[in-house]
């Protein structure tokens, strides 16, 4: 999958399969995490993952590596964040919190990558952009809490919720980062080498969980969730939310994270059967109005 391909997509679209796919990985970690160690599931996510993109990444990897060693820091910044970090934090945090509380940490995603994007960056979001990403959190909350503000004055934290807090900067990090890379280093080598940077520096974590023991145990929920995780979320997601990043920018990019709960919800809607609210098509209607402002230019942009 080269850049040029991904050009034939609009970003918009891209971002909009990221994020389903994102949807489902939340899905598949709350559902295993009685019976998938969280580590585990990082390690074999990224090991699959790895097994996939390196027949196809290591030639444009090879004729990169002048480009891996000039730019050497930022690569392994983007795969501890990117890689090593987001998902394992995420896994953990998920072993002790809530679901609402991990979405609702999740929710804050677009205000870390604007308030790095102008730290980082030096960019000055408009007010629009601003408008949009309060309208679309503001969806997501009516989703994660039923549109019943009891649920809000009723939460409990608990020592995960700072796991994934960590994990959502870190994600703004990854995110603003991609835009500092070089062009000839985007696209298939870029995710080569932090794929494979990431996944060895998540060994040694994913070895002292084995060996403290919650080792892996081999099911067919176990094998059915990891491969999920790999080709999805990872390999593909990463793809497309790398790409439409260089394209649009983190600041438009970020604003597409008001649209995992909405996933998540759609997908226990039409694979575990549950009923569509109202709450569901209010806070529906938010995050599309909150896209909508953030991300659509004035005709005379």
């Amino acid at each position: 999958m080269t850049v040029r391909f991904l050009d034939r997509f609009s970003p918009y679209l891209l971002l909009v399969m990221t994020t389903l796919f994102w949807g489902g990985n939340f899905n598949v970690a709350r559902a295993v995490s009685g019976e998938v160690p969280p580590l585990g599931l990082s390690f074999w996510r990224w090991m699959v993952a790895w097994m996939i993109l390196f027949p196809l990444a290591y030639r444009s990897m090879w004729r990169g590596r002048h480009l891996l060693v000039e730019h050497w820091l930022i690569v392994l910044v983007l795969a501890v964040s990117g890689v090593t970090l987001f998902n394992s934090l995420v896994y953990l945090g998920l072993q002790t919190t809530t679901a609402i509380n991990a979405s609702l940490m999740q929710s804050v995603n677009p205000v870390f990558i604007i308030l790095l994007s102008m730290l980082l960056l030096g960019n000055r979001p408009r007010a629009r952009q601003w408008l949009g990403m309060l309208v679309s959190m503001a969806g997501a909350v009516v989703i994660l809490t039923r549109g019943d503000v009891v649920v809000l004055r009723e939460l409990k934290f608990a020592s995960g919720d700072l796991f994934v807090l960590l994990a959502v900067f870190l994600w703004g990090l990854y995110t603003v980062l991609l835009k500092k890379v070089p062009a000839d280093l985007r696209g298939m080598p870029l995710l080569g080498y932090t794929v494979t940077l990431g996944t060895i520096l998540i060994l040694p974590f994913y070895l002292h969980e084995t060996l403290s023991g919650r080792p892996l145990v081999i099911t067919p929920a176990s094998v059915a969730s990891i491969l999920y995780v790999a080709i999805f979320p990872s390999v593909l997601a990463y793809f497309f939310w790398n790409h439409a990043t260089e394209r649009i920018g983190p600041e438009r990019t970020g604003q597409f994270s008001h649209l995992i709960p909405v996933f998540g919800i759609l997908i226990a809607t039409l694979v575990l059967g549950e009923s569509l609210q109202a709450y569901h098509l209010a806070g529906i209607l938010l995050v599309s109005a909150g896209l909508l402002l953030a991300n659509f230019r004035a005709p005379d942009n």
